[in-house]
């Protein structure tokens, strides 16, 4: 799906949604008529141990490269997860705040993982959700039935923008909260160390989860379009600068791509899936465009 397609959920068109799970329903619907087949999270089978070929066995888990080394008759044994388990980690610092658009990160990052919840309890997977700030302010549990939606957007529509982010904390923690290994999902602006954001995403992945990164940053963020004389103002500080933009745009470019190598480099370095996604982007077609790069991946 392009971005000019007519089923395409421009920001404008998300904002003007009355409620969330509304929304959310809406982009899912979008983003399945972009895919040539339905994003498959679910059923994981790997590979655990073989055991001796016993009378009745299905042969076709007979390891036949075992049989030619070894000429004995071995059986591939599997353990499977009947449903996939993902936590959706949605950063509501204060910076989130941030909209230069018909959307704020803050609601682009909500309206993502509202939709992203409802895909997978539509494919009878397990869900939780985390929101978070310089810690997590609240955990939803992960769980299956349809109506859990409810429970995820409300936790969502109660977030309250402030404090800085403590990225590494706050994945060292939903660790501990979501011990049993499946996916989880960061949705956040990443305005923190590059240094913590590595070392809270390694520590997941050294705990067996698969990770995805949407990386959610405002048009003005990533252009830097201001030239007149203008005052900024921090908002996870009292911090402020007053200055001509045209005199900063060459450095302040230079800067942020240096930032977003260096998250990109390390989201590869550890496989982790990283997405860069504009707030001014559709969002189904953003999350179409994610899911079939993560599919083209993972046939690879």
């Amino acid at each position: 799906m392009t971005t000019t397609s007519k089923r395409s959920l421009h920001p404008e068109v998300i904002k003007r949604i009355g409620r969330l799970e509304i929304r959310a329903r809406h982009i899912v619907e979008g983003l399945l008529s972009g895919m040539h087949r339905s994003p498959y999270f679910g059923q994981s089978v790997e590979f655990l141990q073989h055991r001796e070929y016993a009378t009745g066995d299905d042969l076709r888990r007979v390891d036949w490269k075992v049989w030619a080394k070894q000429d004995r008759l071995y059986v591939k044994q599997y353990e499977e997860d009947t449903n996939l388990r993902c936590c959706l980690l949605v950063d509501t610092s204060a910076s989130m705040e941030y909209g230069s658009g018909a959307l704020t990160k803050c609601d682009y990052a909500i309206t993502a993982a509202s939709a992203l919840a409802y895909l997978l309890l539509r494919q009878q997977d397990a869900v939780g959700c985390a929101v978070f700030d310089e810690a997590i302010r609240q955990t939803i549990p992960l769980r299956t039935s349809t109506n859990h939606l409810n429970t995820i957007v409300h936790a969502l529509e109660q977030r309250q923008p402030k404090e800085k982010t403590r990225i590494y904390d706050v994945l060292a923690r939903a660790a501990e909260v979501y011990p049993r290994r499946g996916m989880m999902v960061l949705i956040s602006d990443l305005f923190v160390d590059p240094a913590d954001i590595q070392r809270g995403l390694r520590l997941l992945r050294q705990r067996g989860h698969d990770v995805l990164v949407l990386h959610v940053l405002d048009d003005d963020e990533l252009d830097f379009p201001f030239f007149r004389p203008a005052r900024f103002e921090g908002l996870e500080t009292a911090d402020h600068l007053t200055c001509n933009p045209r005199a900063l745009r060459e450095g302040y470019l230079a800067a942020l791509e240096q930032f977003l190598a260096t998250v990109r480099h390390n989201c590869a370095h550890d496989n982790v899936d990283y997405a860069l996604i504009r707030t001014s982007m559709p969002l189904d077609a953003a999350l179409t465009a994610f899911l079939r790069h993560r599919q083209h991946e993972r046939q690879r």
